[in-house]
């Protein structure tokens, strides 16, 4: 975590202070390998709110769940499948929000938005009741994508690839503009007309 004066420096030079949540995503063997408390304690002075931790299942989730309690979110995945009685379960473990999976397969692969996720997206809103927010992502990349989602009911949205995709094709020079623009155009989406 020795960027820790850059996240800060950088937040606190756009004037955003504590506005935003900054979610680490990460597998769970760097937590596990270093113990759980002190990687929590180092992402938390490193300006990191909470993690996502896809490989990280709920049965197997105390210890963590122990290290992170008054300390960082934590945020849990759930699919367009995942029964009720799992949904519910895992809802009380999360803390910041929970990590609705778009598509079935792996992230950066567009697919389209399917149906089966919109209705996800209503049906856990209704079984959670406003209790915890709903963020869904993997394969979003568009503004399209997140007009839809948002339209749907979740409450964020969750662009990964789209944006390592687009620091790929970006002279440095004008990376910088290009992420902002491409962020304010997903942003927009978020704003009701």
């Amino acid at each position: 975590f020795q960027a820790e004066d850059g996240i800060r420096d950088s937040w606190a030079s756009r004037g955003l202070g504590d506005v935003y949540k900054r979610q680490l995503m990460t597998y769970t063997n760097i937590l596990h390998r270093m113990g759980y408390e002190k990687f929590i304690k180092d992402a938390k002075k490193a300006g990191v709110d909470g993690f996502i931790l896809p490989d990280m299942s709920i049965e197997e989730s105390k210890d963590y769940l122990h290290a992170a309690k008054n300390n960082a979110d934590t945020i849990f995945l759930i699919s367009p499948n995942t029964s009720k009685t799992r949904i519910e379960k895992i809802a009380k473990a999360s803390t910041g929000f929970l990590y609705l999976v778009a598509v079935f397969g792996t992230t950066g692969v567009k697919t389209g938005i399917k149906s089966y996720t919109l209705k996800a997206i209503k049906n856990v809103k209704k079984q959670t009741k406003g209790k915890i927010p709903v963020g869904i992502g993997f394969g979003v990349s568009t503004p399209e994508d997140v007009k839809k989602y948002i339209k749907a009911g979740a409450d964020a949205v969750i662009v990964g690839s789209a944006y390592l995709k687009l620091i790929e094709k970006t002279k440095a020079a004008e990376l910088e503009s290009k992420i902002t623009s491409f962020t304010k155009s997903l942003k927009k989406q978020t704003i009701s007309q």
